[in-house]
């Protein structure tokens, strides 16, 4: 699952109230100045913002050679045709392109660039799913909706399936009071968006910005109201976002809220065909990896490596990888068999770091992903994880995939990082809002605030989420594979983790609250990861990684 709009979400129905009330006297929010597109790489002390310091990096590195790094990206989809990423997408060496047949006999036809595991015939994919306490739900209903704890012959079962109801109890209720609240807010957004235009003379196809709404001067009370809605929509925008970007990710997120109301069970066998509650690791999906949700893994991709110091675009934080494209997430939650698959793809096709910018409340089959964790690590492969956007404590209350396997055999594994999202600066919102956090269970954290990267059909987005602090962090993982690729998963690990120095006595506020916590007890290191202290680290470490 991907990041949901929380702040959009949270602003509109703000300024929906506000507009209700008609506070005409009440002052809005300044807005905020936009920060540097590449902030998430700058440096403390020379620039001012909280991030990895990549130019130091870059430096320390200076006159080294590389070694070319696969790097798997299990997401969305990536826009091949993106500009920025031309020659750095993973080439399936043995598949020659568009000829219909499986090269490599590997079982996946044309997997030139990567493969889709949502995918189906005639060119059709899976990519609108609904939650997986609702698929879960509606799974078992019929076997324990009128049972209790104690009439249940399956005692374990039964505690899997009252858990599951009351997330899905939760997630139900939550999209049905939130769909009656945005849908008449979203219908006046998009009426009021032609009042926008005619003030500002634009034509009917063309777009306005945040920037645009705050520079319009009116007296007209009506247009007042207009303008105020969308300065509070816009308010956690940068100043060039779009309403076309405010209205897409609205409309994203009531179709996911209605999905959750009214969730379409068939899709998975109607497309893809498989049974997701089947492991076989028979081939199954197609070649294709762009469709209308890439954008996503585009984004992903694009920190980890987009062409660096090509005047266009964003420069990747590492700057010889090959991203190999694994089509598994959809908008919803995505299937425990399809996080297995796309790892064992990665794993067995070269990739030497996995991306995974996604996750969920219910794991179904954990003991499959489990298996899949552990064959990466047997093959020395090292997963980052984005740690996730409820501003909850994971210690607390898991979220999946993780590294607390279910058969005890391990509770934090050598070669996977879970990845909070910081802030700008050091100051209280150094830990972002949104981010999950857990001293034991999130490692570290990195930039993931207005980060800006490379998009589908278009040069650059900026968003919030731990989505992107991840990717970040699997960027840094790269580049030390590249200089010192004689380094294990676990002693890349290893030197990200010491990177992200204590930041002990500094007094941040816990992710979705108004308390104040010291920054240490959000994480395990209690840190933000930092690009050129990891490769000093990894530097001075001596290779333990089987040829």
């Amino acid at each position: 699952m991907f990041i949901t709009p929380k702040f959009l979400i949270s602003c509109i129905l703000t300024g929906f109230l506000f507009i209700s009330l008609n506070t005409f006297g009440q002052t809005l929010p300044p807005s905020q100045p936009d920060p540097p597109k590449n902030w998430h790489v700058l440096d403390l002390k020379a620039d001012g913002y909280y991030g990895i310091s990549l130019v130091q990096a870059y430096q320390f590195i200076s006159g080294l050679k590389s070694k070319p790094v696969i790097v798997g990206v299990i997401d969305s989809g990536i826009d091949t045709l993106q500009k920025d990423l031309q020659g750095v997408l993973w080439v399936n060496p043995k598949e020659k392109p568009g000829n219909g047949k499986d090269d490599d006999h590997n079982g996946y036809t044309d997997d030139v660039h990567g493969w889709d595991f949502l995918g189906g015939p005639g060119g059709k994919a899976d990519f609108s799913e609904t939650e997986e306490e609702v698929r879960e739900y509606h799974r078992l209903k019929g076997k324990y909706l009128s049972l209790t704890a104690e009439t249940a012959e399956n005692k374990k079962e039964y505690a899997y399936w009252a858990n599951v109801k009351t997330e899905y109890d939760s997630t139900v209720t939550k999209a049905r009071i939130e769909t009656s609240q945005l849908s008449p807010i979203m219908n006046a957004m998009v009426e009021t968006s032609g009042y926008i235009r005619h003030a500002l003379n634009l034509k009917a196809n063309q777009t306005f910005t945040k920037a645009d709404v705050e520079h319009l001067q009116t007296t007209n009370d009506t247009l007042l109201e207009v303008k105020n809605l969308w300065v509070i929509a816009f308010s956690d925008e940068v100043s060039t976002s779009t309403n076309v970007k405010v209205l897409k990710e609205l409309s994203e997120y009531m179709a996911k809220l209605n999905n959750s109301i009214n969730p379409d069970l068939e899709a998975r066998k109607r497309i893809v065909g498989d049974d997701p509650n089947i492991l076989d690791h028979k081939p199954y999906g197609n070649n294709i990896l762009k469709y209308n949700d890439a954008s996503h893994g585009t984004e992903v991709a694009g920190l980890i490596g987009a062409i660096r110091n090509n005047d266009y675009g964003i420069d990747g934080v590492a700057d010889n990888v090959k991203l190999m494209a694994i089509k598994a997430i959809p908008i919803g939650d995505e299937y425990d068999k399809d996080e297995v698959s796309a790892i064992h793809y990665a794993v067995d096709n070269g990739a030497k770091v996995i991306n995974m910018s996604f996750g969920k409340k219910i794991s179904p089959h954990k003991e499959w992903v489990d298996e899949a964790f552990k064959y990466a690590a047997a093959h020395d492969v090292l997963l980052v994880l984005a740690a996730g956007n409820d501003n909850k404590d994971v210690d607390a209350k898991p979220d999946y995939p993780n590294d607390t396997f279910a058969d005890g055999s391990a509770t934090d594994a050598d070669n996977v990082i879970n990845v909070g999202a910081s802030g700008l600066k050091a100051d209280e919102n150094l830990a972002a809002a949104f981010s999950n956090y857990g001293q034991k269970n999130v490692d570290l954290f990195a930039p993931g605030v207005k980060i800006t990267s490379t998009d589908s059909d278009a040069e650059t987005i900026t968003d919030d989420g731990t989505s992107f602090s991840a990717p970040i962090v699997t960027g840094i993982a790269a580049l030390i594979l590249e200089y010192y690729p004689d380094l294990s998963a676990r002693q890349v690990k290893q030197a990200i983790m010491e990177s992200a120095t204590p930041l002990k006595g500094t007094m941040v506020l816990k992710p979705g609250t108004k308390e104040k916590v010291d920054f240490t007890t959000l994480s395990k290191s209690g840190g933000i990861v930092n690009a050129r202290k990891a490769l000093e680290i990894a530097s001075k470490m001596k290779g333990e990684r089987k040829k």
